[in-house]
């Protein structure tokens, strides 16, 4: 008998910790030919998708498959995620959750032939080109101390209104 993975105990954990902590959940999911979703809102060979309450109909998390039904741009669709294919689980409001790895040839040679119409294609060597994991971020450096003369506002052009270039908008009292 074949061991079934944590995976999907710990997805369900998760979106459970979310629900319970008010959080709204989301999962990255990789696209591949297994994936059923629309496939005009795939970004680099990858899907975020809100899993919430409210944003998902007769949601389904099972051991092999999560299946929903969501809204995209006003428009019913039936959303069918392998289990293998989930990158990650977070919560949306301050991003703690889970990143799993995927294997990048998990489905690709599967066509569940369940594709939207309108979708836009998908280019293969770009699928195959995208990283199977999540990438990390440059940092913003929004952590480190400020630079002398940070404290002192923008240099205005003397009128104050902030409608020339180089300088911060103001709001202008009317009377």
């Amino acid at each position: 008998m074949q061991e079934i993975s944590t995976k999907p105990y710990l997805l369900r954990a998760l979106y459970e910790w979310c629900t319970d902590n008010g959080y709204t959940p989301h999962i990255a999911v990789r696209v591949d030919n297994s994936t059923r979703v629309p496939r005009q809102f795939v970004r680099d060979g990858e899907i975020v998708l809100n899993i919430s309450f409210e944003a998902t109909s007769q949601l389904q998390m099972g051991n092999e498959w999560i299946e929903f039904t969501a809204r995209f741009s006003g428009k019913a669709h039936k959303i069918e995620i392998p289990v293998a294919n989930v990158l990650a689980i977070y919560a949306r409001e301050n991003g703690q959750g889970m990143a799993f790895q995927v294997d990048a040839v998990a489905g690709e040679g599967a066509d569940s032939g369940a594709f939207d119409e309108d979708a836009a294609p998908t280019d293969d060597a770009q699928r195959d080109e995208s990283p199977a994991g999540l990438t990390p971020v440059a940092d913003s450096g929004a952590n480190e101390e400020p630079s002398e003369g940070a404290d002192e506002p923008p240099k205005t052009d003397g009128d104050g209104d902030g409608s020339k270039g180089g300088s911060r908008p103001r709001l202008k009292i009317v009377k």
